[in-house]
C-alpha cells in the first residue's frame, strides 16, 4: 500500500478530532518503517483547506481530512446539499478536561529550554541554540500572547531575562525534583499571568516537562494542548516544521500575477529564506518527501559558528555564522528558453549534498575553501560532505514560476548579498579570495 492509502485508513480508523500526533502513533504501531517526515508531508497536501499552493501534486486528488482547529483535524466530507462548500464539519477537542475547539491563538504558549546553548549569558530567547528550540519559539511568538521558556535550572522564565549557561537537563533530574519543578512553575506562572483558571495554554515541550507539569496547569482551570509530548524527537521536528510551514505558506505565483507589487513578492521571499525557525539540517531535508520539493524554487544556506571560524581560516576573511549562500533550482534558461527539468530537491539532493564538486558551484567553494583551511592539496569530497552535514543548515522555498525566478533570485541576491556568492554580486575581497581558491583546487 502506498503512504497515501495508509492515511486513509488512519484516517478512517482514528477517533475524531484527532491530532497529527495521533496519526504518526498509528503509524508509528503499525507501520514502524514510514518516516515521520514522510507522514508530515502527507497530512499537509491531503489537507482539503490548506492553501492550494501547498498541496502540490496533489491538488486534484480527493482530500483525506479537513482542519477544524490548530492542530485538530477531522476526515474530509464533500460539501452536501444544504451546507455551502467550505463549511466545516463542528469539532471538539479535549484541553485539560474541558470540552473546547482548539483557538488560532493561544493566551499563552510555553516552549522547554534546549541542550544546546550559547557560551555566554544571553537573553533567554537566545541562549538556546538548538533547531528545535528556534522552531518553538518561532511558534510561540507567532501564537501566543504571552509566552515563557520552560528552564530545567530556573523553572519558568521570561524571554527578556538573562540567564548564564547551564547543563541541567529535566530528563535526568530526580523525580521528587520534578514533581517540585511542576508545582514551582505553575504557582510562579498563575502569580504572574493572575490565574490560570480558562486561560488557553498551548504547551511545546517533550514528555518529561510535560509530563512534570500538564497536571497542575489543569488542576489550575487552564485548557492545555500538549502537541508534542508523545513523540519522539525527530518526530518534533517533523511536526514544528510542518506548523511553521502552515503558517507562512507562500503564494505560487507572486511575480507573475500583474497585479501583485512585485517588490511585495520579493520581500515575501526574503522573508522566508531568512527565516532560521524554517532551518532544516541536510539529514531532515533529505529524510523529508515533501512534494513541493520537487518543484523550482530558492534556496538559502546557512552555517553554525564552528563552521564559520573554519570558513574564515580558509578565507583569510572573516564570514559570520548565519546566512552565507543562496541560489535558485529549475530556472527557465533566459538564452534559450528552454524549461529545465532541474527541482530543488534535485538540485540540493544530487548536487550540493551528491558528492562531487564538479556539478556544484557551491561545492566547489566550501570544499576550496576547507582545503585551505585544512593546508590540502586537494578537495576531499566525504569530508566535504560530512562538514556540511555537521555545520550546515538550509531553507527551499519553492516556486512554480520558473520563467520569472531567474530575475526574482537576482533580486533576492541583491538584498541578502551572501558573502560565498559570486555570480550578480560585486567584488569584495573576500569574494576575490574565494575566485582564487577555487581557480586552485576546481583542476585537482
Amino acid at each position: 500500500m502506498t503512504v497515501w492509502e495508509l492515511l486513509a485508513e488512519a484516517v478512517s480508523a482514528l477517533p475524531e478530532p484527532f491530532g497529527r500526533q495521533d496519526v504518526l502513533r498509528w503509524f508509528a504501531e503499525r507501520h514502524p518503517d514510514v518516516k515521520p517526515q514522510t507522514i508530515s508531508a502527507h497530512m499537509q497536501v491531503a489537507t482539503s483547506n490548506a492553501p492550494a499552493e501547498s498541496r502540490g501534486g496533489f491538488l486534484n486528488r480527493t482530500p483525506l481530512v479537513t482542519r477544524v482547529a490548530r492542530g485538530q483535524y477531522v476526515a474530509y466530507r464533500a460539501p452536501a446539499e444544504g451546507r455551502q462548500a467550505g463549511t466545516e464539519p463542528e469539532a471538539h477537542s479535549q484541553m485539560g478536561g474541558q470540552r473546547s475547539s482548539a483557538p488560532d491563538r493561544f493566551d499563552i504558549v510555553l516552549v522547554s529550554c534546549g541542550r544546546a546553548k550559547q557560551e555566554a549569558p544571553s537573553r533567554a530567547a537566545d541562549l538556546y541554540t538548538s533547531d528545535g528550540f528556534r522552531k518553538r519559539r518561532a511558534l510561540a511568538e507567532e501564537l501566543g500572547d504571552a509566552w515563557f521558556i520552560l528552564s530545567a535550572e530556573h523553572g519558568l522564565v521570561s524571554p527578556d531575562e538573562w540567564l548564564a549557561p547551564y547543563d541541567l537537563a529535566l530528563s535526568t533530574a530526580p523525580e521528587d525534583y520534578r514533581a517540585a519543578w511542576g508545582r514551582w512553575v505553575t504557582a510562579r506562572l498563575a502569580y504572574k499571568v493572575g490565574g490560570l483558571r480558562g486561560r488557553s495554554v498551548l504547551l511545546l515541550a517533550p514528555a518529561p516537562y510535560a509530563d512534570a507539569i500538564i497536571t497542575h496547569l489543569q488542576s489550575a482551570g487552564a485548557m492545555v494542548e500538549s502537541p508534542l509530548a508523545g513523540l519522539r524527537q525527530g518526530e518534533q521536528l517533523a511536526w514544528l516544521t510542518a506548523e511553521l510551514a502552515s503558517l507562512k505558506t507562500l503564494t505560487a505565483r507572486p511575480m507573475a500575477n500583474p497585479d501583485v507589487d512585485p517588490l511585495m513578492s520579493v520581500d515575501v521571499f526574503l522573508a522566508r529564506l531568512r527565516d532560521d525557525a524554517l532551518l532544516l539540517s541536510p539529514a531532515e531535508f533529505l529524510a523529508s518527501d515533501d512534494p513541493r520539493m520537487r518543484m523550482p524554487g530558492l534556496y538559502s544556506w546557512w552555517v553554525d559558528a564552528q563552521g564559520a571560524k573554519l570558513l574564515s581560516v580558509g578565507l583569510e576573511h572573516t564570514v559570520d555564522p548565519g546566512l552565507v549562500y543562496a541560489g535558485l533550482a529549475g530556472a527557465t534558461r533566459s538564452r534559450s528558453g528552454r524549461k529545465s527539468a532541474n527541482t530543488l530537491r534535485g538540485r540540493i539532493r544530487g548536487m550540493h549534498l551528491g558528492g562531487n564538486h564538479n556539478f556544484s558551484t557551491f561545492r566547489l567553494s566550501l570544499g576550496s575553501i576547507l582545503a585551505a583551511a585544512h593546508g590540502q592539496d586537494r578537495i576531499d569530497e566525504g569530508q566535504l560532505t560530512a562538514w556540511m552535514h555537521e555545520h550546515l543548515r538550509l531553507i527551499a522555498v519553492p516556486v512554480d514560476d520558473a520563467d520569472t525566478l531567474d530575475a526574482l533570485e537576482t533580486e533576492v541576491l541583491a538584498v541578502l548579498d551572501p558573502p560565498l556568492n559570486l555570480d550578480k554580486r560585486p567584488k569584495t575581497p573576500l569574494r576575490e579570495q574565494l575566485t582564487q581558491l577555487r581557480r586552485t583546487y576546481s583542476g585537482r
